[in-house]
């Protein structure tokens, strides 16, 4: 990606924090062009729904929005199918949020205050996504959801996640009760998301963007902006006549798109 291209939005409640991250990229990076700045969460979902950027810095401690909930509202923003969602850098003062959480590569982070040295390495580690994302050299990570789930459970230790179970969805005039682990894939359209399972197909009222947070992202992936995988349930990843990648689901004929935003999901599988 030619840098004189690559645009950031910076979110942080500290106006001097603020200053001091645009200093400190201007000296590593002259060409990056910083379109927004971001005093809480809300204001960052919003800069990026505007201003559509390459990257987003954001702090995770912030006022009525933390960085994290920022972070998967702005994973789930109505993007065409053709757009990639920006990289994520977080910036904090908590090196204890910074250990496991970011190993496999699926953002980056800054320590607060940000050193010269390490800011350096996190923007030629961004060049290089940057460069490969939505190709097959894109650098392969975990689900952004793994790691959102992760540092939530950082921020909030008393509140350990309980994820969905059982689905209860309507198959024709019944209701019935669905295991989760049953569910092959879900795809949401705009007013329902469809439940497959090997034996049944159901309905339900609840989009993909409350499913994300509601299901082991160990267990599921979100491939497209509509569509949630059960790992187990892939079968394999092939590649279209237009290159696209797309996913075959053990157990059921239909074959599942993977959008360009998450093409470096399946990698080296």
């Amino acid at each position: 990606m030619n840098d004189t291209l690559t645009r950031a939005v910076l979110a942080d409640d500290e106006r001097l924090m603020r200053e001091q991250m645009r200093a400190r990229l201007a000296e590593v990076w002259p060409e990056l062009q910083i379109v927004a700045e971001a005093k809480n969460g809300l204001e960052a979902v919003q800069a990026v729904r505007d201003q559509r950027p390459d990257i987003v810095f954001l702090d995770i401690r912030m006022p009525g929005l933390s960085g994290v909930e920022a972070a998967r509202q702005i994973a789930q923003l109505e993007h065409d199918d053709d757009a990639l969602l920006p990289e994520i850098v977080f910036v904090t003062a908590y090196d204890q949020y910074a250990v496991e959480a970011f190993e496999h590569g699926a953002a980056d982070y800054v320590l607060k205050p940000a050193e010269r040295e390490r800011l350096a390495l996190t923007v030629q580690r961004l060049k290089q996504r940057l460069a490969t994302r939505g190709t097959a050299d894109a650098t392969p990570g975990a689900p952004i959801q793994q790691l959102l789930h992760r540092l939530s459970a950082q921020l909030n230790p008393g509140a350990a996640p309980g994820y969905l179970k059982w689905i209860q969805a309507s198959v024709g005039s019944s209701i019935q009760m669905i295991p989760v682990a049953d569910v092959l894939f879900f795809i949401s359209d705009e007013k329902y998301t469809r439940v497959q399972t090997a034996q049944l197909e159901a309905l339900i009222r609840k989009p993909i963007k409350e499913l994300v947070d509601e299901l082991d992202p160990h267990l599921f992936w979100q491939i497209h902006r509509s569509t949630l995988v059960n790992i187990n349930a892939v079968a394999a990843v092939t590649r279209d006549l237009r290159g696209r990648q797309i996913v075959s689901v053990k157990g059921h004929p239909e074959k599942l798109e993977v959008s360009r935003g998450y093409t470096g999901l399946f990698k080296g599988m």
